[in-house]
C-alpha cells in the first residue's frame, strides 16, 4: 500500500479518533432501543453493505477463491471476537474498567509489531505506550466502582488481544488482498455471525424502530463501522501500525467529551490528567530520535 501524505494522514487520524470516540455514547444510547448482540450485528452488516457499493467496481480484485481465508481470519479477529467479547463482557464488568483494559491494545500492538512486523522498539516508545495506557486508566477510573468479575476482565483482555492480532494480520497480508474488499468482507462475515448468534439468544421484537435509533444506527454503520475501519486499516497499511495505534489512546477521551455533551456526564480532573498522559504518550511514540534509524520510509507519515 502506498504511503500517505502528512495532510491525508492527519485528516484520516482526526476522522478516526472523533468517529470512534463518539461511537461509545451513541452506542450506549442505541442500546436503550435494541439488545446488544443484534445491535452489534445489524450495524456491522450494514457497514459491510455500504462499503460493498464502493467495492463492487473493483470486483476483479476480490479473488475470493484464493483469498477467502484472509477475509475469514480477519473477520474472526477484528469483528467476531473484538465486538463479540466486548458486547458480552460489558455485562460482567464496570464500563470504565472494561474500556481501560480494552485500550491496552496499543501496547499489545506495539509489541506484536516489533515481534512480527520488525517495527522499531526503543525505550522512549515503550515509555510512551505505558503512559498512554496509564492515561486511559486514569480517564476510566470513575468507572472502576462496582463488582469486578474475573470473567469480565478476561473478556476485556480477549477483546484487546483480538484487536491487536487482527491489526497486525491485516498489515501483514495487506499486499495480498485488496484493502476495500478486506474491510467489506470482514464486516459482512462478522455481521452475519453476530446476527445469527443474536437471533438465537435475543428477540427481534424487542428492537424499537424509532427515528432516534434509526438515525443513530445509520450514522454508526456508515461512519464508525464502514469508513472508520477503512480509515484505520488504510493508516495501518501505509505506516507503522504501532504509531497509528498510539493515537487510539485518544478515543476514550473523545468518548467522555461527547458523553458529557450528549449524555450530560461530568468532566472530571481525571479527564485532564489522563489527557496530559495521552498527549505525552503520543509524542513519545511518534518522536524521531537522531540516533534511531528509521527502517521504513513511510514512518515519516505517521
Amino acid at each position: 500500500m502506498k504511503s500517505l501524505s502528512r495532510t491525508n494522514t492527519a485528516l484520516l487520524l482526526t476522522f478516526l479518533v472523533i468517529t470512534w470516540g463518539i461511537n461509545w455514547p451513541l452506542s450506549k444510547m442505541a442500546l436503550s432501543y435494541a439488545p446488544p448482540l443484534l445491535f452489534a450485528g445489524i450495524r456491522t452488516i450494514l457497514g459491510g453493505f455500504i462499503l460493498l457499493i464502493f467495492a463492487l467496481p473493483r470486483y476483479k480484485s476480490l479473488r475470493f477463491k484464493e483469498t477467502w481465508h484472509f477475509y475469514l481470519i480477519s473477520a474472526i479477529l477484528n469483528i467476531i471476537l473484538f465486538y463479540g467479547l466486548q458486547t458480552v463482557g460489558l455485562g460482567f464488568a464496570p464500563a470504565g474498567l472494561f474500556s481501560a483494559i480494552v485500550f491496552i491494545e496499543p501496547v499489545l500492538l506495539g509489541i506484536f509489531c516489533w515481534i512480527w512486523l520488525g517495527e522499531s522498539m526503543y525505550r522512549l516508545k515503550i515509555i510512551g505506550l505505558i503512559l498512554g495506557f496509564a492515561g486511559v486508566a486514569i480517564i476510566s477510573a470513575s468507572g472502576f466502582t462496582g463488582d469486578i468479575s474475573v470473567i469480565g476482565i478476561l473478556l476485556a483482555l480477549g477483546s484487546a488481544l483480538a484487536w491487536g492480532l487482527g491489526t497486525v494480520y491485516v498489515k501483514k497480508t495487506g499486499d495480498r488482498v485488496d484493502s476495500i474488499w478486506m474491510v467489506t468482507i470482514q464486516l459482512l462475515m462478522g455481521g452475519l455471525f453476530l446476527i445469527t448468534v443474536g437471533s438465537s439468544v435475543e428477540s427481534w421484537s424487542t428492537i424499537q424502530w424509532e427515528l432516534p435509533f434509526i438515525t443513530n444506527l445509520l450514522f454508526i454503520s456508515t461512519f464508525v463501522i464502514a469508513f472508520g475501519w477503512l480509515a484505520f486499516f488504510t493508516l495501518v497499511g501505509s505506516g507503522e501500525a504501532s504509531k497509528v495505534g498510539s493515537f487510539t489512546f485518544l478515543i476514550p477521551l473523545i468518548a467522555i467529551l461527547f458523553s458529557s455533551i450528549l449524555l450530560k456526564e461530568a468532566i472530571t480532573l481525571n479527564l485532564i490528567v489522563g489527557l496530559i498522559f495521552i498527549v505525552i504518550s503520543i509524542l513519545f511514540v511518534n518522536i524521531k530520535l537522531k540516533t534511531q534509524a528509521v527502517p521504513d520510509s513511510v514512518n515519516t507519515n505517521v
